[in-house]
């Protein structure tokens, strides 16, 4: 099955999250990456690529970055402007409703990332778009769905997971083909001569859904430097 990923799809997705249904996005915790992939840079501007719940957005504005967030549903930012005040972290993100396979920021950032996130447009190519928003000097970090041959094109939604931008536990269905990617396939789109890869991972890691149900996730990590 095919997967448009676009508007409809999306408020879909996060109106049933905001109405409890299987797996509600708006609790999980910040992406198990972001904190060590982050740990290294000096706070500045950041953008979120398809901010989803918020968490990570939320986890940088209150480690100190200056913090923009887009995503094209709604009702995810709804949700996440709500637990951005709940938390009562002293800085809130930018929350901006956008269509990333069309919208364009204004300015470049320090920090540009995207978690699992999947517009209506091919997946390297979203990366490929991203990555010229970053700033001379700045970093890209993109932790996505690793395209395996076990999980390729099997289920009808992206695999859930606590911290995922989008996606929450409960479904235990493996990415479409067309929302997953390797790390080889990242960093062959980035040029050695304006990129220094630091990191090309790709992990299987274990947790907990919905019911106590282990979910498994292949998951890809890449973050680069824009060379000046």
């Amino acid at each position: 099955m095919t997967h448009e990923f676009d508007k409809g799809y999306w408020e879909r997705h996060w109106q049933q999250g905001r109405a409890g249904g299987p797996g509600v996005m708006g609790g999980n915790p910040p992406n198990p990456y972001l904190a060590r992939e982050t740990a290294g840079l000096t706070p500045g501007t950041a953008l979120d690529a398809g901010c989803g719940g918020g968490a990570e957005a939320i986890w940088l504005a209150s480690h100190g970055w200056d913090v923009t967030a887009a995503d094209i549903s709604s009702e995810a930012l709804a949700l996440a402007a709500g637990r951005a005040a709940a938390s009562g972290a002293p800085e809130s993100p930018r929350w901006v409703e956008a269509d990333l396979s069309v919208w364009s920021p204004d300015t470049r950032f320090d920090l540009v990332m995207t978690y699992y996130a999947h517009p209506a447009m091919p997946q390297l190519e979203f990366y490929d778009r991203i990555a010229g928003w970053v700033a001379p000097g700045g970093t890209l970090l993109i932790v996505g769905h690793l395209h395996t041959q076990d999980s390729a094109g099997h289920g009808h939604h992206p695999p859930d997971s606590p911290g995922h931008g989008h996606h929450s536990p409960g479904h235990g269905h493996h990415p479409p083909a067309e929302a997953s990617v390797t790390a080889a396939a990242i960093t062959a789109r980035l040029d050695g001569a304006e990129w220094e890869i630091v990191t090309a991972e790709e992990h299987l890691r274990t947790l907990t859904g919905n019911e106590g149900r282990a979910v498994s996730l292949h998951d890809v990590v890449v973050r680069a430097i824009r060379r000046r």
